[in-house]
């Protein structure tokens, strides 16, 4: 979507850079080769890098942003080749509750934002996500378990190598390096289901680590644009 077609759309550009705080949950998964490969929305244009199997999810509860609150699920396959000496982490999959999310996320990173509708719900021991469809069905619902002590998130001192990301978009390369810092607690996963029509099946991946962020702060960059030969990946 172009910035013509966004202001048709009625809804206001939010140029980067863009700060947001919330919170949220982390995964590092080892996923199974059929999903990382079939299952993972990967765009035709790219491929993944190399034969590792460690896919990344999120799920983030945005009290304030440069577009208000909302909430965001996405799924990151490990790292993608968009050239012969350029591998990134790439974002294939990602449903926000928000409209102006979609339209800003896809303008100013590239990503791949789709909208639909969240129900969360925060206990004193649990908390429940689930995502509907515009059947009003849920596709993804996720039973999550917090413990232990509140500690200083790691996020700061993540190797640049992990925090850059790349988009591709409109024949365009959008590529970024967030910054975030904030506290975490460790976390578990009690039970969780996803339609794989509609999102990475993440059941069938084995969770090496879940963190709940109970805070953070975080900040998207204007990304680096750049053109994008397909025929190079």
């Amino acid at each position: 979507m172009n910035d013509l077609a966004a202001h048709c759309s009625g809804v206001a550009l939010a140029p980067a850079p863009w700060d947001l705080f919330g919170q949220g949950y982390i995964f590092a998964l080892w996923m199974q080769k059929d999903v990382l490969d079939h299952g993972s929305f990967i765009p035709p244009q790219t491929a993944r890098a190399g034969r590792g199997r460690m896919a990344f999810a999120m799920f983030v509860d945005y009290a304030r942003s440069d577009v208000g609150p909302y909430h965001e699920l996405l799924y990151i396959p490990g790292k993608l080749r968009f050239d012969e000496k350029t591998t990134h982490l790439s974002i294939t999959r990602i449903f926000v509750s928000s409209e102006a999310s979609v339209v800003n996320g896809r303008i100013n990173w590239g990503i791949p934002k789709d909208r639909c509708d969240f129900d969360v719900s925060y206990t004193a021991r649990r908390d429940l996500v689930a995502l509907r469809g515009a059947d009003g069905r849920p596709f993804a619902e996720l039973d999550l378990e917090p413990f232990g002590p509140r500690l200083p998130a790691p996020m700061r001192w993540a190797p640049r190598a992990w925090r850059t990301l790349s988009q591709v978009r409109d024949g365009r390369r959008f590529t970024y390096v967030p910054q975030a810092g904030g506290h975490f607690r460790f976390a578990r996963v009690r039970n969780w289901r996803f339609d794989p029509q509609m999102f990475p099946d993440l059941a069938r991946g084995r969770v090496i680590a879940a963190l709940k962020i109970t805070d953070f702060s975080m900040r998207f960059p204007v990304a680096t644009v750049s053109p994008f030969d397909s025929g190079a990946s």
